[in-house]
């Protein structure tokens, strides 16, 4: 019994690379019978620049609303090992390549607030999660590749040293109204509005180490992550939200801020607590095409064969 035992892993792995393989394999043929539909057909729009980020250890807050019996705490800080590339925009999206989409009778024109000939070449702002949903679908369909709005992961991934922690930093423990009071006043000082809240052409706020351009300037940027409240202590299950049928959805820059899907000018309202974006603007994540998302997967097979603690985006610590 004991020695039948011990082989067992080792017939586990003999029969699962075999299935990886054959699954690939199978692909492959199937791309080359014409089967499998593969992109860069009907192309007719220039695909943006990306950058593409490398598979690494990340340390991620979490953006939901944390709360203890009542009173705001700071959310989780996970360690995760992501053993996936993401491959996002360079830049946040322009005006210029938003207009396109407008030309079409697709996109709705955004709502801006300086008229200058150079707000061509800066990020538009004054669109909303709805609009940028939209304005995904269609480079989708002209560029032949899929593209969609980042979660608040993922975009949190992409900036790095960029992206703000929003941590009261106070002891959770602590029942001292006072001392909550004090450290959320100097967090939204923090949060002062810019001083030209213009939109400023590409370049204007910097790079992140992974090589991201103008994150955490003056334009925030809209997420496909729900915003959602948890009550620790209670008990049961948090569900998870359904982006498409949540109101509320997280935009992300200097701080984070949940944001009414429709909003397009966030100075108007729209946002649940502390101080409102600048703009509202969006860059898209390219999704992975079907060969990339199957070679992603033979290697997310492999890893979880080998060591089986691993996950795409497990908490590892």
């Amino acid at each position: 019994m004991a020695r039948n035992a011990a082989i067992e892993p080792v017939s586990g792995i003999s029969i699962a690379i075999p299935l990886v393989l054959f699954a690939a394999l199978s692909a492959a043929v199937a791309v080359q019978a014409g089967l499998v539909a593969t992109e860069g057909r009907g192309v007719t729009v220039a695909p943006p620049q990306t950058i593409v980020i490398a598979p690494h250890r990340f340390t991620y807050r979490d953006a939901s609303e944390y709360f203890h019996d009542g009173l705001a705490v700071d959310a989780p800080k996970l360690d995760m090992n992501v053993i996936s590339t993401l491959e996002i925009m360079k830049f946040q999206t322009t005006l210029r390549d938003y207009n396109r989409c407008v030309a079409d009778a697709i996109c709705a024109p955004a709502e801006n607030r300086d008229e200058a000939p150079s707000r061509e070449e800066t990020p538009v702002t004054g669109v909303s999660y709805d609009d940028a949903v939209l304005y995904a679908a269609w480079l989708s369909e002209h560029t032949g590749v899929q593209w969609r709005l980042p979660t608040d992961f993922e975009l949190a991934y992409a900036a790095a040293d960029r992206f703000p922690d929003d941590a009261l930093g106070i002891d959770p423990n602590d029942r001292n109204p006072a001392n909550r009071w004090l450290a959320d006043y100097e967090r939204e000082a923090r949060r002062a509005a810019a001083i030209d809240p213009r939109p400023q052409p590409q370049g204007s706020f910097g790079i992140s180490q992974t090589g991201l351009v103008d994150f955490a300037g003056n334009v925030w940027e809209w997420t496909s992550t729900c915003n959602k409240r948890v009550e620790l202590g209670r008990i049961g299950r948090v569900e998870e939200p359904d982006p498409e049928s949540c109101g509320i959805m997280i935009a992300a820059g200097k701080h984070r801020a949940p944001m009414s899907s429709f909003v397009r000018i966030p100075k108007g309202g729209g946002c649940s607590v502390g101080s409102p974006p600048d703009n509202l603007g969006f860059r898209l994540v390219r999704s992975q095409g079907f060969l990339e998302s199957l070679k992603d997967r033979m290697r997310r097979a492999m890893t979880e064969v080998f060591d089986p603690a691993t996950s795409l985006h497990g908490r590892t610590g």
